[in-house]
C-alpha cells in the first residue's frame, strides 16, 4: 500500500446491531482510517435474511436505533437493498474501500454466500469474526469430534470452558470513536441513510400496536437485561413456567438482531459467581442461553434442520391430510382450547409467545391435529419478533420428537392440564380471550364443560377436536414409524 493510501473498511452489519461487544466494528476501528457501516436487506431465502412481517418491524426499528447511535458518534448507517454481493462492489467501486469486516452468520445458504463474498473480493481483505455465539458451532464437539446430538453434556463442556477461561465471557466495549468518512465520500453515499427506504414496515398500520409491546435497540436491551436480573432471575426456575407472570428475560428478539450479545448477558449474570457455581435459578437461564448456541451447533452440522426432520423415521410419518381449516383454526386463535388460544392470539398482538405456552400450542398442531411442524415452524418464522432459523427449527423438531434430544412424540401435551398447572386461576387466558372472563376457574380451561345454557352465553367456539380422540390418534400414527430406522 502506498504510504498515501487510507484503509477504508466496510463494516457489514447483519445479526448484530448493536456497537459493544462488536468484534467486527471494534477491529476494523483499529484498522482502517475511515469506516463505512452497511446494513444490505438481502432477502435470502432459508437464511436469517428471510423475515417474516413482525421480524422486519423489529428490524425497521432496530435499524432507526443503530443508526442514532452511529450518529452520535459523528458515523451514519448506510442501507441498501439487493443480492449482498452486488451492493458491496458497487459501495466499493464508488467509495474505493479497500477493507471488509463482518460477524459470521451460521445457517448454510449465508455460508454459501458469504464464502463466495470473500473469494470475489479477496482484494478486500475480508475479515470475519464470531459477534453471535459464546463458542463457533465446531469449538464444542464431543471427544470423538462429532456434534452433540444431547444438550446435557453440550451444556457441561461449555460451562467448564467459561469456568476454566473466565475471559470468554468478557465482552468488548463499544469503540470510543468511529473514524468519519471525508465530506466527498459521504456525499456520495446520501441517498444511503434512510431506513424508510428499505420498507420493512407493512402497509397495514397492525405493527403500530405490536411495537407498543417493546422498547427496540441496543440501549433497551441493556435496560431489560438489567432489570430482568434485579427482580426476576432469582425465581426464574419457577416463574418461567408461568405465562401470566413476567417471569422470562425477554431476550430473544434482542439477541436474535444482536441488539445485545450472549457474552454480555452471561458475563453480567457471573459477575459475582462463576458459571459452575451459580444458584439454581440463575443456572437454569444460564442454560436456555447455552440451549440458543446448542440449536446454533445443530443448524451447522445439520444444515438439513431447518426443512427435515433430524429423526429420519419421521420422513414417512403419516400426517392428516387436508388440514387447511384446521390450521387456519390454530392460527387464528380459533380452536376452542384456551390456553392454545390465548397463545395464539398473544402472538398474533405482541409477535412473541411464552415459550411454555409454546410447547403446547406446538403439541398441539403436530400431535392433536396431525399437522407437519415445518407448518408450524413456518408460521412462528413469520409472526415472531424473534424468529430465529436456528432455535425456530430445533424447537419445532423438540416439540414434534423428531429432533436432536427431543420430547418423545408419544409424549402428547394435554392443554388442559398444562393450563390448569401453569395458569390455575386463568389470568393468562382471560388476558387474550376476554370473552371468557367471567367463567368460573374450574372450567376456565375447559370451557365445554359448563352447562349448556353458559356455553351458548359465551362468544367461543366448541373444541375443534376431541382431545382425548386424537390424542390417540397420533399415538396410532406413531405406531407405523416407531420401529423402522
Amino acid at each position: 500500500m502506498a504510504p498515501s493510501e487510507k484503509n477504508i473498511g466496510i463494516v457489514w452489519f447483519r445479526q448484530d446491531l448493536r456497537l459493544a461487544d462488536n468484534p467486527a466494528l471494534i477491529e476494523a476501528c483499529r484498522e482502517c482510517d475511515a469506516i463505512i457501516p452497511l446494513f444490505i436487506a438481502d432477502p435470502m431465502e432459508q437464511s436469517v435474511s428471510e423475515l417474516g412481517e413482525a421480524s422486519c418491524v423489529w428490524l425497521h426499528h432496530s435499524l432507526s436505533d443503530l443508526q442514532e447511535s452511529l450518529r452520535a458518534k459523528n458515523s451514519e448507517l448506510y442501507l441498501a437493498k439487493g443480492e449482498s454481493l452486488a451492493v458491496l462492489q458497487s459501495l466499493i467501486e464508488k467509495t474505493g474501500a479497500n477493507r471488509l469486516f463482518w460477524n459470521r452468520c451460521y445457517d448454510p445458504k449465508t455460508i454459501a454466500r458469504d464464502t463466495e463474498i470473500k473469494q470475489t473480493l479477496s482484494h478486500c481483505q475480508p475479515r470475519t469474526f464470531n459477534g453471535l455465539l459464546l463458542q463457533e458451532p465446531w469449538q464444542n464437539l464431543k471427544g470423538d469430534g462429532t456434534p452433540y446430538r444431547v444438550y446435557t453434556p453440550y451444556w457441561r463442556a461449555a460451562a467448564a470452558k467459561f469456568h476454566e477461561s473466565p475471559d470468554l465471557l468478557k465482552p468488548g466495549k463499544a469503540p470510543r470513536t468511529i473514524p468519519a468518512l471525508d465530506k466527498k465520500t459521504r456525499a456520495k453515499l446520501k441517498n444511503m441513510s434512510a431506513v424508510s427506504a428499505l420498507e420493512l414496515l407493512p402497509e397495514k398500520d397492525w405493527h403500530n400496536a405490536l411495537i407498543d409491546y417493546w422498547s427496540i435497540g441496543e440501549a433497551a436491551a441493556m435496560k431489560q437485561l438489567k432489570r430482568f436480573l434485579k427482580n426476576a432471575v432469582s425465581d426464574y426456575g419457577d416463574a418461567r413456567n408461568l405465562p401470566a407472570v413476567e417471569g422470562t428475560s425477554l431476550m430473544s428478539p434482542h439477541l436474535h438482531f444482536g441488539e445485545i450479545s450472549p457474552r454480555q448477558i452471561l458475563s453480567a449474570l457471573t459477575k459475582e459467581h462463576s458459571i459452575q457455581s451459580l444458584p439454581d435459578d440463575e443456572t437454569t437461564f444460564a442454560k436456555e442461553i447455552v440451549w440458543r448456541e446448542f440449536a446454533y451447533s445443530l443448524l451447522y452440522h445439520f444444515p438439513h434442520m431447518p426443512n427435515e426432520p433430524l429423526d429420519n423415521r419421521f420422513a414417512s410419518f403419516p400426517w392428516r391430510k387436508k388440514t387447511e381449516a384446521h390450521l387456519k383454526a390454530w392460527q387464528q386463535g380459533r380452536t376452542g382450547v384456551p390456553i392454545i388460544d390465548a397463545g395464539m392470539r398473544q402472538l398474533y398482538a405482541t409477535g412473541w409467545m411464552h415459550n411454555r405456552v409454546r410447547m403446547i400450542v406446538g403439541s398441539y398442531l403436530v400431535k392433536n391435529l396431525l399437522i407437519p411442524w415445518q407448518a408450524g415452524e413456518q408460521w412462528f418464522r413469520d409472526t415472531l419478533v424473534d424468529a430465529d432459523i436456528a432455535s425456530n427449527s430445533m424447537g419445532w423438531q423438540w416439540v414434534a420428537g423428531c429432533g436432536a434430544d427431543a420430547a418423545p412424540f408419544f409424549r402428547v401435551f394435554n392443554p388442559v392440564l398444562q393450563g390448569e398447572k401453569f395458569d390455575k386461576n386463568g389470568d393468562y387466558v382471560t388476558q387474550w380471550i376476554p370473552e371468557l372472563a367471567g367463567v368460573n376457574p374450574k372450567f376456565i380451561h375447559k370451557p365445554w364443560e359448563l352447562d349448556e345454557q353458559s356455553r351458548q352465553s359465551l362468544e367461543y367456539p366448541e373444541p375443534l377436536v376431541d382431545l382425548k380422540v386424537t390424542r390417540q390418534q397420533a399415538l396410532d400414527a406413531f405406531s407405523t414409524i416407531k420401529g423402522t430406522k
